[in-house]
């Protein structure tokens, strides 16, 4: 008897379970930031399912003109991942980080989407998916 859930969708697609990204850094741990948005990028390249959650100062890179200002030597551009992801992933930014940046939805670029801690659990405890946080 198997213990493995039976796959899924995405699964037969890729191989490969939905990826769910926490980043909870901004442009204080740029390194961070970048790696979290770089292997997001690159599941979704592969054509895994990604949802990337945007926590604390992360949430700025869901703004307009925010990334752009962000460079980190040897690393792939901040506004390219994040507009790959906006594109063929999910990317949510949390609701408290939001209120207390006063960030609302039409502050978001086109594809970002505010949602609370509830949505969050929920996408981490379906049993296929595999949640990283940075």
């Amino acid at each position: 008897m198997s213990l493995t859930p039976p796959a899924t969708p995405a699964e037969m697609r890729t191989g490969t379970r939905p990826l769910v990204v926490k980043i909870t850094c901004g442009e204080e741990a740029l390194e961070r930031l970048n790696q979290g948005l770089t292997v997001a990028s690159t599941a979704l390249a592969t054509g895994a399912d990604v949802s990337v959650w945007l926590t604390g100062d992360a949430t700025w890179i869901a703004v307009a003109g925010r990334a752009e200002q962000l460079t980190l030597p040897h690393g792939a551009p901040l506004h390219e991942l994040r507009d790959s992801l906006l594109e063929g992933g999910t990317v949510t930014v949390c609701g408290q980080c939001a209120a207390r940046r006063d960030l609302g939805p039409d502050d978001l670029l086109e594809g970002a989407a505010i949602r609370g801690a509830a949505a969050y659990v929920e996408e981490i405890l379906r049993p296929d998916a595999q949640a990283i946080v940075y």
